[in-house]
This record gives C-alpha cells, structure tokens and sequence, in this order.
C-alpha cells in the first residue's frame, strides 16, 4: 500500500516537473517574439513614414506587433507572396505603380481570392460596380475579378486615377479602402491635406500603417521569427494559354480534352463561375491550362 502511494506521488511530481518546465518554455518563447526592433524610419512608395509623430509612432507599432505575432496568416502570405508577387510586380511596373502596392494587395486579401460580406472579391477585393467601370466583365458565368492579371491591371487603373487626385501614393493607397471621394472629403473638412493628419474610420486609419507592417515583415521575415525555407514556399505553376472564342457547353468535358480534370481547371481559372462558358459574342477569352505541377514525373 505505502509503495502504492509513493509511487503515485512520484508521478504527480514528475507531472508537475515536466508542465512547469512546458510553461516556462512557452513564456520564455513568447518572450523573445513579443517585441522586436524595427527600423524607426520607414517609407511607402518613397514617401517618409512621419514616426516622430506620437500617434504614428504608435498606431505603427500596433501593427508590427500584430502581424508579428499574427504567425498563421503572416506565415501563409509569405508563402503565397513567392506564387503571387512575380505576376503583380511586373504589372505595377508596366503602370508606373510603386512596388511597395503588392504589400496592398497582401492586407486586402491574404494574397487569395477572398470574398467580403460586402460583396467584394479577388485578390485585389474589387466590388461588382467599381470592377464593371474598370472593364472587368462580372456575371454569373465569368468573374474577371477573380483573374490575377486583369483584377492587378484595374487596380493600376485605380490608383493612377487617385494619384492624380491626391498627389501622393499614401493618399492613393487610404483612399483604396476608404474611398477618393471619402477620404477628399474628410481632408477637406479637417482643412489637413496627409494621411498621418486626417482622422479617418478605424479601419482606413489603420490601412496604411497595416501595408508598412506587412513590408517590413515580408522583406526581412527570419528578422522577426519566420524561418521558412525556399522549398515551403508556394511556386508559380507553369501554364498554356488556350484562345476559346465559341460557347463551351461542358467544363469538365473541355477539362479532360486538355488533359487535366475539372477540379484543376477551375483552380487554375477561377474567373469560371460555373460548369460551362457561354459565349455567344464570340469574345476572345484566354483559357489557362497548367503544363507541369500534377504528375508524378
């Protein structure tokens, strides 16, 4: 019986020993990863980020720890952003449009195509108005807010057009989410003409400091805790482009002609809103269809 209770009170400290250790490990952990020194200068598209202010010091740092500590959707942007960013960044360029916009894509969406509560959708999170009136064909069986490389081509379009208005890209960017009209009309009113004097909603006030966080962690991700090595990113598939300018009656059917199944076509065009494309304008549209990336050898 005594040996009994020795032995249970043996295993209830070795229980304890062992947890205190798992907690103290835990708290230690976090320790290291609940503050990080950034750089306190920064810029978005070239144009200084005024940390000296209190307030930006602050609403900046709110955001760095967030996304630092944010580790499974700061992790998958990382991972996306090496499948993602070679098609945007050259499409920015061809506009004129700083690089540092992709970083806006990243916090509209997670880098996939998301949809809003409000209806918005796509990587770049386009409403069905705003993406008709950037030529964006938007119906029941096509979505072009869902295809990459037109969805980054009207974005382009709108923030050359805010540019213009505004006269400088923290302002094009804000006015991203909160609207050109919105945020002229909170400048206005505040007599302010810069993002980090206006008082805007939560959610634009927070925008452009949310893309600065996400750049900076991005750029530098082993500086603040994330060690993913090349070979877990996510890779560009290679793809074919196939001209259709008649009705497909049957996507899976279109699918198996080209060698892949339904699922992977949809994947790899999700601009194709339902199992067939009707087309009785005959528009030219380009079909991808990947050439690597699903077959053992």
């Amino acid at each position: 019986m005594k040996k009994d209770v020795i032995k249970r009170f043996v295993l209830i400290c070795a229980v304890i020993a062992v947890s205190a250790l798992f907690i103290y490990a835990t708290k230690t952990n976090v320790a290291q990863i609940a503050h990080v020194d950034y750089p306190t200068q920064m810029n978005f598209a070239q144009e200084e980020v005024p940390t000296f202010m209190a307030d930006v010091e602050e609403r900046l740092d709110r955001e760095m720890v967030t996304n630092i500590n944010y580790h499974t959707n700061t992790t998958l942007v990382i991972k996306r952003a090496n499948k993602v960013f070679p098609i945007i960044e050259p499409i920015l360029a061809k506009n004129g449009i700083p690089d540092d916009f992709k970083y806006l894509a990243v916090i509209e969406s997670s880098l996939v195509n998301a949809v809003s509560p409000a209806g918005a959708r796509g990587v770049w999170q386009f409403m069905p108005t705003t993406a008709k009136e950037k030529g964006m064909e938007v119906n029941d069986f096509v979505d072009e807010r869902y295809d990459l490389e037109k969805s980054t081509e009207a974005a382009c379009s709108y923030l050359k057009e805010a540019y213009l208005k505004f006269g400088n890209w923290t302002l094009a960017a804000a006015s991203y989410n909160g609207g050109m009209a919105g945020v002229q009309r909170q400048l206005e009113s505040q007599k302010v003409n810069s993002y980090y004097d206006v008082l805007l909603t939560e959610e634009t006030a927070r925008y452009v400091y949310r893309i600065l966080a996400l750049k900076e962690i991005m750029k530098n991700p082993q500086k603040y805790g994330f060690e993913i090595p090349a070979h877990a990113l996510y890779s560009e598939i290679p793809v074919k482009k196939i001209e259709v300018d008649s009705t497909v009656t049957d996507l899976a059917d279109f699918a198996l002609s080209q060698g892949i199944n339904y699922k992977i076509l949809k994947i790899h065009n999700p601009w194709l809103r339902d199992k067939s494309l009707p087309n009785k304008s005959k528009k030219k549209y380009e079909i991808a269809i990947p050439t690597a990336g699903y077959s053992k050898e």
